[in-house]
């Protein structure tokens, strides 16, 4: 039994695809067919990468409708040369053409959401046309969806919070909510005692309307004047930012530091005592598995699959209200909790136990098996 990977144009962005197709290739034999690989992508040269086109999504609605289209044309022409057994399509869920011929031509299909598409793209739409507009298309995608879960042969969610957010628990019996992925446990450590950690605490990620960055922006401005609020990540909003934090930036309290390589990311987080992540959707966001490997808390919002590792008092804070004052205040009073190392240490044994690469090849293995 083999796999072909499908997802959407890459990009910069193929972490998550990379450690699906680790995790597999421990299994079986592994390809990968996408489109727009740029040279910043890590992905591995032992696994057979077919890259369709080298044009990305495309900036304006109708342009990357057009090579939405036009890459499920390509897509289902390389797929009728391929010999492997299960197409796996990896955050691609709304790609119907190269589903529905996988079908046709005898192959199990395999879909795996990353995240809230049809939600993600209306608020990116809502920012160049009309609220209206924006959910029409939106139902479009959520129907193509809808289809293509209709007709899979199984679904693979992180986690069974993020299966129930996305109504997928209609399929129980082709469903299998447990497909988290992995970090690598020897890079994502502890580096820095908690107790010795500064009042610190941050963002990882695109500075980017679903985000809510504005909110954080202000986050910052409320806070403290001893606990310094650090942005690390860049997009659309990385201007405004830069603007509306000016005095701050000026007096320290809060730092811009653009894009870092992800091999600086186990270093910023052993200098936070707390990940803020208030994004309006996710699907199970890798910084925060990072984050927990790293012994770092993390306060997010209870989306998708996030409330099933962000626990509570137990590895983290969930916020309730997203309003810039009431999360500085909340904030404030987290970091003065007395049972923050205890936190910290529950965060790095959630990860040993269900998170690490042997873990996650686990969970694959028993997918696999059922599935196929």
């Amino acid at each position: 039994m083999s796999v072909c990977v499908i997802t959407y144009p890459l990009g910069t962005t193929a972490t998550a695809t990379s450690d699906l197709l680790d995790i597999l290739s421990e299994l079986t034999t592994v390809s990968l067919v996408t489109a727009d690989i740029s040279e910043g992508a890590e992905l591995d040269e032992d696994h057979e990468i077919v890259e369709i086109s080298d044009a990305g999504t495309g900036g304006s609605i109708p342009i990357a409708a057009i090579r939405f289209l036009r890459n499920q044309f390509r897509m289902c022409r390389v797929l009728q040369t391929r010999n492997e057994d299960v197409v796996w399509f990896f955050g691609a869920t709304s790609y119907l053409l190269p589903i529905l011929f996988s079908r046709l031509i005898g192959k199990t299909v395999v879909l795996q959401p990353r995240g809230d598409v049809p939600l993600t793209l209306q608020i990116q739409w809502e920012q160049r046309i009309s609220d209206s507009l924006a959910r029409f298309l939106a139902s479009i995608v959520k129907m193509l969806e809808n289809v293509g879960y209709w007709r899979a042969d199984a679904i693979v969610t992180y986690t069974p919070a993020m299966a129930s957010e996305l109504g997928l628990d209609r399929y129980e019996e082709k469903l299998y909510p447990n497909g988290a992925r992995y970090i690598d446990t020897d890079r994502f450590s502890s580096q820095k005692a908690y107790q010795e950690r500064d009042r610190v605490v941050g963002f990882i990620g695109r500075l980017e309307e679903e985000k809510r960055i504005r909110t954080l922006a202000e986050v910052a401005k409320q806070l403290p004047k001893d606990v310094t609020f650090v942005f690390v990540g860049d997009g659309e909003l990385r201007g405004w930012l830069e603007n509306e934090l000016a005095e701050e930036i000026t007096s320290g309290s809060v730092e811009l530091t653009g894009w870092i390589d992800h091999d600086g990311v186990p270093t910023v987080l052993n200098r936070f005592r707390l990940l803020v992540l208030p994004s309006k959707m996710e699907g199970l966001p890798t910084v925060i598995l990072e984050a927990f490997g790293c012994g770092t808390p993390v306060y997010a919002t209870p989306v998708s699959g996030i409330p099933d590792v962000v626990r509570e008092n137990e590895t983290g804070f969930l916020i309730d209200h997203i309003d810039g004052e009431a999360m500085a205040t909340e904030i404030a009073e987290i970091l003065e909790r007395d049972d923050l190392e205890e936190i910290s240490r529950n965060t790095g044994e959630m990860i040993e136990e269900r998170y690490s690469f042997e873990a996650a090849v686990t969970r694959y293995e028993e997918i696999l098996s059922r599935c196929s």
